[in-house]
């Protein structure tokens, strides 16, 4: 019974690749054209923020940025990486802005497939998952929260609570895309407030968004988190932009 529902889905609402949206095979995540540009991160890349390095070979070590000025957070990590700016295919790119700004769910939801199977610290224990807030302003106008989407897929996969009401965006801040990296900065500066401390004094934390881009975001969240009694704060976001 469960094959011929899946296959009466299939046909009704049949599979569409998050990249072009050319149609794919249920079982696809990216189509034939898109694939090959899907770039996972893999070593060498930097120990603190995650960044790859462009080179093949080598061992992972920290990067001229993080040794220059060290990120509030204990690592970051993403599953992918794409080049903002660039005119050739970005299929990962392209499926995030589906599901952010064209509120494709069918796309969130293999994203958040995605994200739950690449999830790179499962040999670390994690007493709570928070993802990065959006103000309730830009909540309103998108429907749902993309960072709580992927937490929860994550959340439930790997067995770790997910709370989104710990991290609050106090006050709204401007899209980062057109930004520069320290117009990025001052937009998220003392944007995000802990409402309840005692949720998370001496616990473990994983951070969650979509991307990472400039780290501004991300950076400015743990700064909350740090002060408010933290124990660590790691991230992980789903792609990389760099």
């Amino acid at each position: 019974m469960q094959k011929l529902i899946s296959v009466v889905m299939s046909l009704l609402y049949p599979h569409r690749c998050p990249g072009c949206q050319v149609f794919i095979q249920s079982d696809e995540h990216f189509c034939h054209g898109c694939f090959p540009f899907v770039q996972a991160i893999t070593a060498p890349l930097c120990l603190r923020c995650g960044i790859p390095f462009p080179t093949d070979a080598g061992p992972d070590h920290e990067c001229g940025g993080c040794l220059a000025t060290p990120p509030p957070f204990r690592r970051a990590r993403a599953w992918a990486y794409y080049h903002y700016g660039d005119t050739p295919q970005q299929p990962v790119s392209e499926a995030i802005q589906q599901f952010k700004y064209h509120r494709n769910l069918s796309v969130g939801k293999l994203l958040a497939q995605l994200a739950a199977t690449h999830f790179p610290f499962t040999d670390e224990t994690y007493d709570v998952i928070i993802p990065v807030p959006l103000h309730i302003s830009r909540l309103r106008w998108r429907g749902f929260n993309q960072a709580l989407l992927l937490s929860r897929a994550i959340g439930r996969t790997h067995r770790v609570p997910v709370d989104p009401f710990i991290l609050e965006r106090s006050r709204p801040t401007v899209p980062q895309t057109q930004l520069k990296e320290r117009e990025r900065r001052e937009n998220v500066k003392g944007a995000f407030t802990v409402t309840v401390p005692e949720r998370i004094q001496d616990r473990r934390v994983l951070l969650v968004d979509d991307v990472y881009t400039s780290g501004a975001t991300v950076a400015e969240c743990s700064k909350a988190l740090s002060r408010a009694g933290a124990q660590a704060v790691d991230v992980f976001t789903l792609a990389r932009a760099t």
